[in-house]
């Protein structure tokens, strides 16, 4: 069983990860008015793949972790129903950049958190996840993706019909 459970660990991680890197990719091409739509397909199902299978670990009380994951998961599916159910028409596309981002944002969110709880150097700067290092360091990815966020909504238009 624990073997089990690091295998599924390592799954959900992975699918973090892809879902990062490829929201991260994705997001250049939002800034640049480009969908990028295999890349933000891929963003879409694996952030949405991190956020079931972490409902999927053992659950003994709500923590901070599941609200993160109930929050992201509503803001996935309104880009998704954005995206593939109203085609970005009319304010659909400022839903999209906006639900789109914020799912971004949440999972890096969590990659921060983690960063601080596994990496030791970053762990010995903030054990409990409140000293200033910790929130600096969300600090500064909060205004990287609210300006990026900004910059989106700006400059991304979809094709004429």
């Amino acid at each position: 069983m624990i073997l089990g459970m690091a295998s599924f660990t390592l799954f959900h991680v992975i699918l973090s990860l892809v879902g990062i890197v490829s929201g991260l990719v994705a997001l250049r091409g939002w800034l640049a008015s480009d969908l990028r739509p295999g890349w933000t397909a891929t963003f879409l199902a694996t952030t949405l793949g991190t956020t079931i299978t972490g409902f999927l670990f053992p659950i003994t009380a709500f923590t901070p972790a599941i609200g993160v994951g109930i929050i992201t998961t509503a803001f996935l599916l309104g880009a998704v129903a954005a995206l593939y159910l109203f085609r970005l028409s009319g304010r659909w596309r400022a839903t999209f950049l906006v639900c789109a981002i914020v799912s971004l944002y949440f999972n890096v969110f969590v990659l921060v958190v983690q960063a601080f709880l596994k990496v030791d150097a970053l762990n010995a700067l903030a054990p409990n996840g409140n000293e200033p290092p910790f929130a600096i360091a969300q600090g500064i990815v909060l205004v990287a993706f609210v300006t990026a966020g900004y910059l989106c909504l700006r400059r991304f238009r979809t094709a004429s019909a």
